[in-house]
């Protein structure tokens, strides 16, 4: 069993190379760059996260490490349908309204990995129509996620861990509903990657 991704241990990593990407949208970005390419997305996922940082900089190396091993433990997740996948989301323990803009940023980064990625005429179809398009536009939602400042505190908690649980299956939807798009070798049999893959 991998150990869980700390997400502020990334979130600090991230703004010590000089990233502009924080570690919610990261992961999502990850997510759905997963989802549309497998294995394959990874180093142009790292690429665009750590874009305008120094590739010479010791705190660079600390960054790649780290989000390597992101990337392989989320791959793995998705991969292996095991209903292990996690967002990666501020702690339970901090302010509604960090964790709501957890939230926000995650699926900024997720539908981003969807988006920008090239798009064929059948996954535009694919994307357009259910469960997919339902998804997106909920996404959507959530990205204008915010806490409501006079709001009950037990009430924001039950929708914050609705949404969660809606994040972590909705990802994992959007792997499987995508197998046949990505390449190579889509597939119940698609293989992890090689620690290090990222390197």
């Amino acid at each position: 069993m991998e150990s869980p991704i700390d997400h502020d241990l990334l979130d600090s990593a991230l703004r010590r190379c000089g990233a502009s990407w924080d570690a919610a949208q990261t992961h999502g970005l990850l997510t759905g760059r997963l989802a549309m390419a497998g294995a394959d997305s990874g180093f142009d996922w790292l690429s665009q996260v750590l874009e305008g940082t120094d590739a010479n900089d010791a705190l660079r190396g600390e960054c790649e490490v780290m989000l390597g091993s992101v990337f392989e433990t989320t791959f793995r997740q998705l991969a292996e349908r095991q209903s292990e996948f996690e967002p990666l989301l501020p702690d339970d323990d901090d302010a509604a309204a960090v964790r709501a803009a957890g939230l926000a940023h995650w699926c900024e980064g997720f539908l981003h990995g969807l988006v920008s990625a090239d798009h064929g005429d059948a996954l535009k179809q694919r994307l357009s129509t259910e469960p997919l398009a339902d998804i997106i536009k909920d996404m959507l939602q959530i990205t204008r996620a915010v806490a409501a400042e006079d709001s009950d505190e037990e009430t924001d908690e039950e929708a914050y861990v609705e949404l969660v649980e809606y994040l972590r299956v909705a990802a994992q939807l959007t792997y499987e509903e995508l197998v046949e798009f990505r390449e190579p070798s889509a597939g119940d049999d698609e293989a992890a990657p090689e620690p290090g893959v990222l390197h």
